[in-house]
């Protein structure tokens, strides 16, 4: 598709209203996979429900907590009619027990082992820290799980202009090393709106039936 065509499809999809659909603390309840879908998750306080308000042109859509760690279930989003967002609770709050982490580990690997609707997993990464060890267990989770995911760097506008390539080739670097990776990273900041049209086009591809 053409770079005008890629960008007259996100326009239109992010352009639709964005509705909360439902909370899930249980793989037991999640809510139907009737939709294509897409699922961000992150590190705590990597910027993702701020990133997430921007996408869709929502301030509170996702709440924005100045706790770490504070959400512990997967919300999902639905986009128009044609694909739903779930936003994953975050992971490697240093306070978190040992009990959180394990409840995190067994709600995100049961969601991803039963949606058949799952296209590709977001992996935020807050561009200041980079890709950390917690990053690489979560990346090679998602290879175990066989599920796409795509490194999206996010407070891009935090580092120097000179800074950004380095951090974009590194980031690149994880993705690349891994088969379940997708090789494109789009460097993001939802405060100054940078790299949004390019994350949306990639979203809209892949929600394009």
């Amino acid at each position: 598709m053409s770079a005008s065509g890629a960008s007259e499809r996100a326009s239109k999809l992010f352009a639709a209203p964005c509705v909360f659909v439902a909370g899930a603390s249980d793989p037991d309840v999640l809510p139907p996979g009737s939709l294509p879908e897409l699922a961000f998750v992150g590190r705590s306080n990597c910027g993702k429900s701020s990133l997430l308000n921007a996408l869709v042109n929502r301030r509170g859509l996702a709440r924005v907590s100045n706790t770490p760690g504070r959400t512990r279930e997967i919300n999902f989003f639905r986009l128009g009619t044609s694909l739903m967002l779930a936003d994953l609770p975050g992971y490697g709050y240093a306070r978190a027990s040992k009990a959180l982490a394990a409840s995190w580990h067994h709600l995100v690997f049961s969601y991803l082992g039963r949606r058949s609707s799952l296209r590709r997993v977001f992996v935020l990464i807050d561009a200041r820290r980079g890709v950390l060890p917690i990053d690489r267990e979560v990346m090679n989770l998602l290879g175990e799980a066989a599920v796409s995911f795509a490194l999206v760097l996010t407070k891009i506008d935090k580092l120097a202009r000179s800074e950004v390539p380095e951090a974009l080739r590194a980031a690149e670097a994880e993705t690349n090393a891994r088969k379940a990776g997708f090789p494109k990273v789009v460097a993001t900041s939802a405060t100054k709106r940078l790299g949004l049209e390019e994350l949306r086009e990639q979203i809209a591809e892949l929600g394009s039936p």
